[in-house]
């Protein structure tokens, strides 16, 4: 162990890693901020933390099972020469999933909820929770293959998807302010997870969609949402 703290390539490796991590992790912590969002606010904290806790659980189980998790690559069966693995079983479910979601959530927001039960909390905090823990399986997935990818060690590994998954848990509260504060932010949000969901289908069919794409696509999108908000702003000041 005192081998790798003092070996630069394991530092470069672990800072590597940490900072794809949280990259990585953007998707997780937003989903979870906008699906927590149709909770009584007092369930919301509580909520994302379950949610952010069982994705770190799930990492560091299936980096325990590293072996397991090269296996979900090897196809299994063929379809019409079509290669077809559990990883890419996982990656079109939880595409479809994450698509049919936002897609859901949007329609909500330009058309209204269908329904305002009494009873909808807490079937809503089980079924948000239900929701999270499948999208933490999918975007756990991600990471952990990216990790293995990454590095070599089992700890170094172990040591960065701790680190990132604190970063989000601070991360997340701030970033859920800002949506319920600026209703338009969960708008595009919701967008970007169409998006995100779109790209883990193409993995699911072997049409990789490099995230340097995705992640410039939002940046782009976030920096003109904040002119808009910025501009709306002065306005108001004026």
């Amino acid at each position: 162990m005192f081998e790798l703290l003092t070996d630069p390539a394991v530092w470069a490796s672990f800072l590597t890693l940490t900072i794809l991590e949280i990259v990585l992790g953007v998707d997780n912590v937003i989903f979870i901020s906008i699906v927590a969002q149709r909770l009584p606010a007092e369930q919301r904290r509580r909520a994302r933390y379950i949610g952010l806790t069982g994705a770190l659980v799930l990492r560091l189980g299936l980096l325990a099972s590293i072996a397991w998790i090269v296996s979900l690559a090897e196809p299994f069966m063929s379809i019409m020469g079509f290669d077809l693995s559990w990883r890419d079983i996982i990656l079109l479910a939880g595409g479809l999933f994450l698509i049919w979601k936002a897609s859901t959530e949007i329609f909500e927001e330009v058309e209204g909820p269908a329904n305002h039960g009494p009873s909808a909390a807490q079937a809503t905090f089980s079924a948000v929770i239900m929701q999270i823990m499948v999208l933490d399986l999918v975007f756990s997935l991600d990471s952990v293959i990216t990790a293995v990818g990454i590095a070599d060690h089992l700890p170094v590994m172990i040591a960065a998807v701790v680190v990132a998954v604190i970063v989000m848990m601070l991360a997340a509260q701030p970033i859920a302010d800002f949506v319920e504060a600026h209703p338009s932010t969960k708008m595009l949000a919701l967008a970007f997870l169409v998006m995100v969901g779109m790209a883990l289908v193409a993995d699911g069919l072997h049409h990789h969609i490099e995230r340097g794409f995705i992640y410039a696509a939002m940046v782009f999108s976030g920096a003109v949402e904040g002119l808009n908000l910025l501009r709306a702003k002065r306005r108001r000041a004026g």
